[in-house]
């Protein structure tokens, strides 16, 4: 569960990060009555991908690592954590199940040769 705190924090503090840098790695366009938000890091490569409806975080949310592999999915509503969040970390995957911004329930699975184990 600590790993898990770790993660979550990580991932809400890099859309602080990105606040506060240059504009360029920011990029957003309106699709619909949302605002879709993409972020890079320094050197190009995708970072984060969502979207902002009211101001406000709203639908799914990606985050990549450097190489473009997943580091977290996140399903927001109105600003409020809702439904399946996943993190990956060091070939472990949570699985995190938010209901109205409080979580529900966690499972962990990780890659055992060949089978997949749950907590």
């Amino acid at each position: 569960m600590k790993a898990f705190s770790t993660l979550v924090m990580v991932f809400l503090m890099s859309f602080t990060l990105f606040a506060q840098t240059d504009k360029d790695l920011v990029k957003t366009e309106k699709v619909g009555d949302l605002q879709k938000v993409t972020m890079f890091y320094e050197s190009g490569e995708l970072h984060q991908v969502g979207y902002i409806k009211n101001d406000k975080l709203h639908g799914e949310w990606e985050s990549f690592d450097r190489e473009g592999n997943n580091l977290a999915k996140a399903n927001y509503e109105n600003g409020h954590k809702v439904g399946q969040w996943m993190f990956w970390n060091n070939g472990k995957l949570s699985v995190v199940n938010y209901n109205e911004n409080r979580i529900v329930q966690v499972k962990t699975f990780v890659e055992e040769g060949s089978q997949v184990v749950s907590n």
